[in-house]
């Protein structure tokens, strides 16, 4: 039967986040550089996986925590929504790595770079915003960054695919490049569904 701690473990919680949001942000770092190095660096695409892994680990040490703390420092759906929206940031990036590389793509196209550029901001602002959780500190610039942020990686998306119709003339790398495209975007969209989640929490505890 797992022990039942009765003390608050705020501290364990906040950290946790903030170890999970700082390492959405080194694998939108490394996605980047994959991007920009595209084909000569062979170790990124390991180093994206890797860093999926340890958003996992976070993911399932704050769960286990959850399970093991009887009282929590803001409510237990939003403990889940907040871990499972940065962990999703994390699985769109390595999606999208990984199809790239086995979709056997030759060159990358200006946009995906663009893509994510977004994803990097997108990643460190909310990094910024976790890291001002602990004591419901104000988060409003953040969070307002991270929805404008979304729109300009919606706008990036539809322009993007608009100019792969356009000038692809492979039926075959239209349909690769759209989907990496529509992952790319996901992992923005990750990053905006946790400022949702943090605002809830931040209307919650003031």
């Amino acid at each position: 039967m797992a022990r039942i701690n009765l003390v608050p473990q705020n501290r364990e919680f906040f950290r946790l986040f903030v170890r999970a949001s700082s390492n959405a942000v080194g694998i939108a770092e490394q996605l980047v550089r994959l991007l920009d190095d595209f084909p000569g660096n062979d170790n990124l695409l390991r180093e994206i996986k890797e860093s999926e892994h340890e958003g996992d680990r976070v993911t399932r040490e704050l769960v286990d925590l959850l399970n093991r703390t009887f009282v929590t420092p803001f409510d237990r759906d939003d403990i889940y929504k907040l871990a499972g929206a940065i962990d999703d940031v994390c699985d769109h990036v390595d999606e999208a790595a990984g199809n790239i590389v086995g979709y056997g793509v030759e060159d990358i196209r200006p946009f995906a770079k663009q893509q994510a550029h977004v994803i990097l901001r997108s990643a460190q602002k909310l990094d910024e915003a976790v890291g001002r959780l602990e004591g419901f500190k104000d988060s409003s610039r953040q969070l307002h960054d991270l929805r404008d942020l979304e729109d300009e990686g919606d706008r990036l998306n539809r322009t993007a695919v608009a100019e792969l119709f356009a000038t692809a003339k492979d039926p075959m790398v239209v349909i690769r490049w759209k989907d990496i495209h529509e992952q790319l975007e996901e992992a923005v969209d990750a990053c905006e569904n946790a400022a949702d989640v943090l605002e809830a929490i931040l209307v919650k505890n003031r």
